[in-house]
């Protein structure tokens, strides 16, 4: 059973799809917040596996609040979920360390299986979040004015074949299992290529891979 709980300061929301998910077999929601704030609170009481996080909230912010969430408890999982596509705000909550986002308009069944696909070790990224948050980081780098950010590091370049192309399957949003049938492997396999991944390239942890396949355009090699 994945235990999951949703944090919106619309009531409708929270109950609303509260009701959904708990309406499909292997989910239970155990409980809501109001505010990233709240959040925090209720997770450490209650210790789901998965918390759903509004973006836009007042008070303390989804983006805040999954700062603080994966400070204080970093095995529970965050999804963001926004009612528009703000790649502003969904890119800072991936690098606070978000497993990925949805828009509050997707199907009950959309949903779950990104509930699934999170729980089981994968990053949610909607199609359009390759160009939204590329154009997001190219504001960014030309506000720095660093053009070196343009180019890959040459970390990169510790990456073996195989390596390279779990990553970039990473930053398409694939799991273990996905990778492992994509590339004919074994999922043990996949884990530790992962990992490798993460200590050359000095990473926090798979999401922040996927933001590097998407930044360097290592998704579409």
């Amino acid at each position: 059973m994945i235990k999951v709980m949703i944090v919106d300061d619309q009531p409708l929301i929270r109950e609303g799809l509260g009701s959904l998910l708990n309406l499909r077999e292997g989910i239970e929601v155990i409980g809501s917040a109001v505010d990233g704030a709240d959040a925090l609170k209720k997770a450490l009481a209650l210790m789901p596996d998965i918390v759903l996080m509004d973006i836009r909230m007042p008070n303390v912010n989804g983006v805040e609040g999954t700062r603080r969430l994966r400070e204080k408890a970093p095995q529970i999982k965050v999804l963001m979920l926004t009612t528009f596509s703000d790649s502003e705000y969904i890119f800072d909550a991936l690098e606070e360390g978000a497993s990925g986002y949805l828009l509050k308009d997707m199907s009950t069944d959309t949903i779950v299986q990104a509930i699934l696909t999170v729980h089981h070790g994968g990053v949610v990224l909607p199609k359009d979040f390759t160009t939204d948050v590329l154009t997001e980081l190219r504001m960014r780098q030309m506000k720095e004015e660093r053009s070196s950010d343009h180019l890959p590091p040459s970390s990169l370049s510790e990456l073996t074949s195989r390596e390279l192309e779990v990553l970039r399957l990473l930053g398409q949003g694939l799991n273990n299992k996905e990778i492992a049938d994509r590339l004919f492997i074994t999922e043990g396999t996949v884990k530790n290529h992962v990992s490798n991944i993460i200590q050359k390239l000095e990473l926090r942890d798979r999401t922040q891979a996927a933001i590097f396949a998407v930044r360097y355009g290592i998704t579409t090699f």
